[in-house]
């Protein structure tokens, strides 16, 4: 605490500017975030598969479901959610909320990972516009396994760093730490592999020189054993399940027909495209495609301008920042290059914090030689789009209130009776209602094809989310599987038709 109080004294100017930028991503992550809060099938999986973990110890041991190669994360995530569940009384909201305010410490982390490579000037110019990324702000507004990955990315980047140059070999074990959270946010995540594998080999070079190889082998071990402990859940869940899951990634990535090259020439005629039109633009220049080719190119020519520099001055643990932040950045989107399908904005988390601070030490070394109007222009300039493109200045889309409402009536109709649900929607699923349906001891039952006369009710509610709604001789499992019925009454909540199917023979 007396260093804390020492460090203020004697930066009282630069802790006033992170106290407001924290107090900025705080205020613009956490605002209204219950209504702005998405909350469908799979969040409503998510809260499930916790609240189980929590109130009847079901442990689990795989985590989501990926959206392509049929694979499956690890359980970490999970497990990471449950206190935050809990604390909230079983709200969906309690998650958000964590994950917002572990989007807040990134802020933080982006900030004290910058000063320590680059000063004080460069992290509170990294750390403001990563603060105030749309898409960064968006990702941190819910519960959801890839948004938590910046934070553990940056962690594991920082990580390499202190043992290269810091020669602190402790730093190993928050590494396999870091890495399993990372790979069972997104599997994405191994692209971050490549940095990390090198840093790590140039560490041994210098503990090889230090006669402090056994130390050096001794934490790599006890890193590894900790990536491998939490990794194993899943590993134990897939020995019992005839290693599907481990099939399923092989498959991914050796089908090179459809998921990923293997050949990294091949990456060359798309580098530009996902650096400048699926990265920076978007995470950077809120979709300003203008703003992003110059951008794009800003750090591009900057950073090798800053490279070229450090090595002249030979301040050689600025010019080894550099490098790895080249090396981390070069390595993700060459990676992400090399695959064959769309590419989402999340799929960036681990590389989040990267081009932010490129720009706060590029921006930092041109205020050092004189070009400080165009540095102060440059950054308002990006704040202002930003700032244009902040989710909170659209409307809330309030699907948890919604899926509340919605079912405290079906509830209500059901009369207190056994009753089965479905769902009839694009871009959804039935977990999501189901969550609050538990939550409420309410006696919905889902039907199973091999228990009809135990899952099977005399009433069935059917949620219509799109705007053409056929209930009747449905095809999907939900429905189709009460058997022949008849509408017996509908009424729409929140703009979404309900109807009560009962058997037809009644």
């Amino acid at each position: 605490m007396k260093q804390l109080k020492a460090w203020i004294a004697q930066n009282k100017f630069e802790f006033l500017l992170l106290l407001l930028i924290i107090s900025a991503a705080t205020a613009v992550r956490l605002w209204n975030i219950g209504e702005y809060l998405p909350f469908m099938g799979d969040e409503g999986r998510d809260v499930r598969v916790v609240r189980k973990l929590v109130t009847e110890g079901d442990l689990v041991f795989i985590g989501p479901r990926t959206s392509i190669g049929n694979m499956y994360l690890g359980p970490l995530y999970y497990y990471l959610m449950a206190p935050s569940l809990i604390l909230s009384d079983f709200s969906p909201v309690g998650p958000a909320v964590f994950v917002a305010l572990l989007g807040v410490v990134t802020v933080w982390m982006v900030w004290f990972v910058t000063r320590e490579w680059f000063g004080k000037r460069a992290a509170i110019i990294a750390s403001l516009l990563y603060s105030l990324s749309p898409i960064v702000i968006l990702l941190s507004r819910h519960s959801w396994n890839p948004n938590v990955m910046p934070f553990f990315a940056l962690g594991c980047v920082f990580s390499v760093w202190r043992l290269w140059q810091k020669k602190m070999f402790t730093t190993l074990v928050p590494l396999g730490i870091f890495f399993a959270f990372v790979l069972q946010s997104h599997y994405l995540g191994l692209l971050l592999l490549p940095t990390l594998a090198v840093t790590w080999f140039l560490a041994l070079l210098v503990f090889r020189k230090a006669k402090k190889l056994k130390s050096f082998f001794g934490n790599s071990l006890l890193g590894l054993s900790f990536f491998i402990l939490l990794m194993s859940p899943l590993a134990l869940f897939d020995s019992k399940h005839g290693w599907g899951n481990f099939g399923a990634i092989k498959t991914f990535f050796t089908d090179r027909q459809s998921t990923v090259s293997i050949k990294p020439w091949n990456a060359i005629g798309q580098i530009g495209h996902v650096w400048n039109d699926l990265f920076i633009t978007r995470i950077v220049t809120a979709n300003n495609q203008t703003i992003g080719i110059i951008v794009s190119l800003f750090i591009v020519i900057g950073l090798v301008l800053v490279i070229l520099k450090y090595r002249q001055s030979k301040n050689n643990e600025k010019l080894n920042a550099s490098l790895l932040l080249t090396g981390w950045m070069l390595a993700g989107i060459v990676g992400l290059a090399l695959y064959k399908q769309s590419i989402y904005d999340h799929y960036f988390g681990f590389l989040f914090p990267a081009p932010f601070i490129a720009v706060g030490v590029i921006a930092s070394k041109a205020w050092e030689g004189k070009l400080k109007l165009l540095v102060i222009a440059g950054v308002a300039v990006l704040l202002f789009i930003n700032l244009q493109k902040n989710p909170l200045k659209f409307s809330p889309q309030r699907q948890l209130q919604r899926t509340q409402e919605i079912d405290k009536s079906i509830v209500e109709k059901s009369e207190g009776k056994p009753f089965n649900f479905g769902l009839i929607a694009k871009t959804n699923y039935e977990e999501g209602y189901l969550y609050f349906f538990e939550l409420w001891n309410a006696p919905v039952k889902e039907i199973d094809a091999q228990n009809v006369k135990e899952t099977i009710t005399d009433q069935l509610f059917v949620a219509c989310e799109d705007s053409v709604c056929e209930p009747i001789n449905n095809p999907k499992a939900e429905i189709a599987g009460f058997g022949w019925a008849k509408v017996e009454s509908q009424w729409e909540v929140s703009g979404i038709k309900i109807f009560k199917l009962v058997h037809a023979t009644k």
